[in-house]
């Protein structure tokens, strides 16, 4: 029982699914929100520019229905007359154009935002499945648009008819009108019917909006199991992550042990911890450690150093506290100085006379580690 509730989809969608969703071309959308748009669109426009439309056109209908017989006869002319009244019917037309332009591509923005997904473009094969096709049709959401069409075209349908029986007798009026008059009368009458039969859609809307909402969530939803799935693959599984930080590991040390050759002095413990110091003048404010290990990294370091003659000075106590509070690439401790000091002119001392001199000087002894910095020493 608790594994199939752990496969029903039940909770809802994370970030990333909504994401890759809407990189799929997946969002919530409204076509009745879009049509209501546009369709407000094109009754203001009409309200507002119904005189510039209906003188437009009365000069298209004049220029129509009157020419002279001679011209009936003159192809050129006629071409000339059809190119005329083309382009005042376009002109006429091109800012109501416009504005439905600009609503169509402004109308999806707001329910899910602009979105151009080629994904959603690709074919799918799947969709041509007649057995899919079928449970599509007699799926929740079809019966869903089923009900929401039936609805709205009786709304629609009993508004127009409402609406266009209180006007019967206005539209009736409008042949004892003059022509320009009634242009413009019938384009308002017009306008005005559409509005209030649009206004009805607003009800559509309401209700679609929130449904299209919710219906997007829906299809959505995952499973507890895809939840945790989710998050293995963004936390990385963890042998994957292991194994990364493992060559990791492992590179920092190929290149830790790079530096080796360049340190001025290796100090161990004399055999747990080994710690490689390097100091330039021009360089750095303080000596610096470019490489430390324990145990089998340790004897590595001190194999590396013999092989490029590289002083190597035994001082458990400051060898422990280098390991303890240096890490690699980083500056001694301030506390540490002085004794790094006389473990660096020892170094420098050694390399001025040379391996083979016979009055070496003797390796410094007692070195100035404060018992708070040396594990051992703080312990005790």
């Amino acid at each position: 029982m608790a594994e199939e509730s752990d496969l029903e989809k039940t909770e809802p969608a994370s970030p990333e699914r909504l994401e890759k969703a809407r990189q799929e071309g997946q969002v919530a959308r409204s076509r009745e929100l879009v049509t209501f748009v546009m369709l407000v669109t094109a009754l203001g426009g009409l309200w507002v520019m119904g005189d510039s439309i209906s003188l437009h056109f009365g000069n298209v209908f004049r220029t129509t229905l009157h020419f002279e017989r001679m011209s009936a006869f003159d192809p050129p002319h006629m071409m000339n007359l059809a190119g005329n009244i083309a382009a005042n019917t376009l002109l006429a037309l091109m800012p109501l154009m416009i504005m439905m332009l600009i609503a169509a591509l402004v109308a999806p923005m707001m329910l899910g935002g602009w979105l151009l997904s080629t994904k959603s473009l690709a074919p799918k094969f799947s969709k041509l499945n007649p057995i899919a096709g079928i449970g599509r049709m007699f799926s929740t959401e079809s019966l869903a648009e089923l009900v929401k069409t039936i609805v709205k075209s009786l709304l629609i349908g009993s508004i127009a008819w409402w609406v266009i029986s209180a006007k019967i007798d206005a539209i009736m009026s409008l042949m004892s009108e003059p022509t320009h008059a009634a242009l413009s009368h019938s384009l308002r009458l017009v306008a005005g019917t559409c509005a209030l039969i649009v206004g009805s859609l607003l009800l559509v809307v309401l209700i679609d909006v929130p449904y299209q909402l919710w219906s997007h969530a829906h299809k959505l939803r995952m499973s507890r199991e895809d939840l945790r799935q989710e998050q293995k693959e963004n936390d990385g599984d963890p042998q994957v992550k292991a194994q990364i930080r493992r060559q990791q590991q492992q590179m920092a040390k190929r290149r830790m042990m790079a530096e080796v050759p360049r340190a001025d002095i290796i100090i161990t413990n004399p055999t747990h911890f080994a710690v490689a110091l390097k100091y330039t003048d021009k360089e750095m404010q303080a000596p610096r450690v470019i490489a430390k290990g324990a145990d089998l990294v340790a004897m590595r370091i001190r194999e590396i150093a013999k092989e490029h003659h590289i002083p190597t000075l035994e001082a458990p106590p400051l060898a422990r506290a280098l390991y303890k509070h240096t890490a690699v690439n980083q500056e001694i401790p301030l506390a540490l100085y002085s004794a790094v000091a006389e473990v660096l002119a020892w170094a420098y001392q050694l390399r001025r006379l040379g391996a083979t001199a016979s009055n070496l000087p003797p390796p410094p002894r007692d070195l100035p580690v404060p018992a708070a910095l040396d594990p051992l020493g703080h312990t005790a």
